[in-house]
């Protein structure tokens, strides 16, 4: 499967981005996707995720209630929404395919490329 990233930039403390994460390759019935980060220096963390069917998602502590995942089945495509973003935010924000929704990195077997979230304060 390929995955392609899109909508990352600069945005100031406080604001708003949305990610979005188109795949192709293959059917996703049975899939889920996650999201991930990584900022220089740390660790690639979990985001959230969220099945294809059903829609279930998971989410990271830190991010509960400022980020929203979604996906649009018809146009293969999962979204991050993300709210009152924070200078710890700035990363490479990762789209990636698992068989099953997880927070760890290696169930996810496709990663799209990367898209660079910068936030300001």
């Amino acid at each position: 499967v390929q995955l392609v990233e899109s909508g990352g930039g600069l945005v100031q403390a406080g604001g708003s981005l949305r990610l979005s994460c188109t795949a192709s390759g293959r059917t996703f019935s049975g899939y889920a996707m996650g999201w991930f980060r990584q900022a220089p220096g740390k660790e690639r963390e979990f985001v959230g995720g969220i099945t294809w069917i059903g829609g279930s998602t998971l989410y990271a502590d830190f991010v509960k209630g400022r980020f929203t995942i979604s996906r649009e089945i018809a146009k293969s495509t999962v979204y991050l929404q993300m709210s009152s973003l924070k200078p710890e935010d700035t990363a490479v924000y990762y789209c990636a395919a698992s068989n099953l929704l997880s927070n760890y990195g290696r169930s996810y077997d496709s990663w799209g490329q990367g898209t660079q979230v910068t936030v300001s304060s």
